[in-house]
């Protein structure tokens, strides 16, 4: 008989630990989405001071309703996806864990799954942060996420929900992948060190996701920044994969792909560990497992 700790966990649970990181890590994710989006040179503390002195310290949190929209599908589906694959091939190959190349094939496969799904929220959430970096006049000015959806559907019609989906969907792969692989490879790499004398407790899981964050950023960043570029256009502007990459290249250079790269890691990296210690906390709650230090 199946204990509680092999019992397969809920389906919301990443994206539940996803969405109280957010609520944490969101002025530097919008940060990072105005530096992408901007042609300005400015560090990511100093971008981030000059909003907050601009527009106030709660300004920093504008556009979270749409960041936790993002997390509670998106990283739900990719979380819950993975699981899911992972579960439905330990059972098929009666494995007790899956291999390197099984845990990578699930991570791409949700991911890219979820990289559709969760592109309409993604052009919601790329707006309303990036909206504090342009003038007042090119400004969207969406209430909320729910508003923004609303405005989206009604102003430039349902194509827009797609915009960016190739590069979201590429990075979405490329994030899942590096993220819950380098996480779970981390994780017990350092539980079969006997020397590090560590445990299956809070201090790995931190441990293992700071690797797992700074990974994930140096891989995603390239798609990440032509994502946030295609999806925070207006429809006016009419930008293309093409001339999103070819004008920037001509005007920046190409390591325009890296910008906005220490915002990304200040963010990325933190969220990640807040994710996962979340998600490790969440699932001993979900499937009662009690842990004996």
């Amino acid at each position: 008989m199946a204990t509680k700790s092999d019992q397969r966990q809920p389906f919301w649970l990443g994206g539940a630990a996803a969405s109280m990181a957010a609520c944490f890590t969101h002025p530097l994710d919008q940060t990072k989405y105005r530096m992408q989006v901007q042609v300005s040179r400015a560090s990511t503390i100093r971008s981030l001071s000059l909003f907050a002195a601009r527009d106030g310290i709660t300004s920093l949190w504008q556009g979270l309703s749409a960041s936790v929209l993002r997390q509670s599908t998106y990283s739900t589906a990719r979380f819950g996806l993975y699981n899911f694959f992972a579960q439905r091939l330990k059972q098929a190959t009666g494995a007790a864990k899956l291999s390197t190349s099984s845990t990578i094939w699930c991570a791409g496969v949700a991911g890219g799954v979820a990289g559709v799904l969760g592109n309409p929220t993604e052009v919601v959430l790329v707006r309303m942060c990036a909206d504090g970096a342009k003038p007042p006049a090119e400004r969207f000015g969406y209430k909320n996420a729910v508003d923004g959806m609303i405005r989206i559907a009604k102003e430039d019609g349902l194509a827009t929900f797609s915009r960016g989906l190739v590069p979201n969907v590429v990075r979405s792969v490329l994030m899942n992948v590096s993220q819950i692989a380098t996480y779970a490879a981390a994780k017990t790499q350092m539980l079969s060190m006997p020397g590090l004398g560590l445990k299956d407790d809070m201090t790995t899981h931190a441990m293992s996701s700071l690797i797992a964050g700074t990974v994930t950023t140096a891989v995603c960043a390239p798609a990440d920044v032509v994502k946030s570029r295609l999806q925070s256009a207006a429809k006016s502007q009419q930008q293309t994969f093409v001339k999103i990459i070819l004008e920037p290249l001509r005007k920046e250079g190409p390591l325009f792909l890296m910008k906005g790269f220490s915002a990304a890691w200040i963010r990325l990296t933190p969220h990640t560990m807040l994710t996962f210690m979340f998600m490790e906390q969440l699932r001993n709650l979900a499937t009662g497992k009690r842990k004996t230090e």
